[in-house]
């Protein structure tokens, strides 16, 4: 009895502490892509199959604030994707209790990982893994992995595979945050080499301008001195 009361005072200790992530997640779908944004960030060594599908966004004031990776684990002598998706968890600054996702199109293998989120923040810029082409006879993956920069520095990285290397980090988003997703899929092709993700460009929205003070608006110090 002991034990389980112990147990229990621990688990709602970690709920309150926020360390605990069960938070609701609703799914945006592009119910928010008439969202205005400020820049697209990419990377250059994204592989060359497939399209760019339809982009998805976080609502208005709302940041990617995490992130979630569907990957395919190692087939083997089989066909390898890889990295299939990348899902963006999106909140309102400093706010967390309730949040979107984003993720534009995905690739059909594998599972998703467990949400990772910034400490304090947002995302700002990334870095995408990917395996170059292989050749006629070779086994494409393309996208294998990536990792995402939080606007208080910490660096979270996706439990992808492990095949090519990472590029240089993207641009920054410097007055805001990412705020949208869109991926270079290749569809699925029928018994042949599938790389599924290929590459990922995110979007960048500026913060809101903060309401400036009534001195500021009234034109300066204002007021009559006692």
């Amino acid at each position: 009895m002991g034990y389980l009361f112990f147990a229990a005072v621990a688990s709602l200790a970690m709920v309150l502490s926020g360390w605990c992530k069960e938070m609701p997640i609703q799914h945006a779908r592009q119910e928010f892509n008439s969202r205005n944004y400020s820049s697209v960030i990419n990377v250059p060594n994204g592989e060359k199959f497939g399209k760019w599908m339809w982009p998805e966004m976080c609502p208005d004031t709302f940041f990617a604030v995490g992130f979630s990776i569907r990957v395919e684990s190692n087939q083997y002598a089989l066909d390898d994707t890889a990295l299939n998706g990348v899902r963006l968890i999106c909140a309102r600054d400093g706010d967390r209790s309730f949040m979107y996702s984003i993720e534009s199109h995905v690739g059909f293998y594998g599972d998703w990982s467990q949400p990772q989120y910034c400490p304090r923040g947002v995302l700002t810029s990334f870095q995408l893994r990917v395996e170059p082409h292989q050749g006629m006879f070779g086994d494409d993956t393309a996208a294998n992995n990536i990792r995402f920069r939080c606007s208080s520095h910490p660096v979270m990285e996706g439990p992808g595979a492990a095949w090519g290397e990472y590029s240089l980090w993207s641009p920054e988003c410097h007055k805001g945050g990412i705020c949208g997703i869109q991926t270079k899929m290749e569809g699925y092709q029928y018994g042949l080499d599938d790389s599924s993700l290929n590459d990922v460009r995110f979007f960048c929205c500026d913060r809101p301008q903060q309401v400036r003070g009534w001195k500021e608006r009234m034109g300066g110090g204002g007021g009559v001195n006692p």
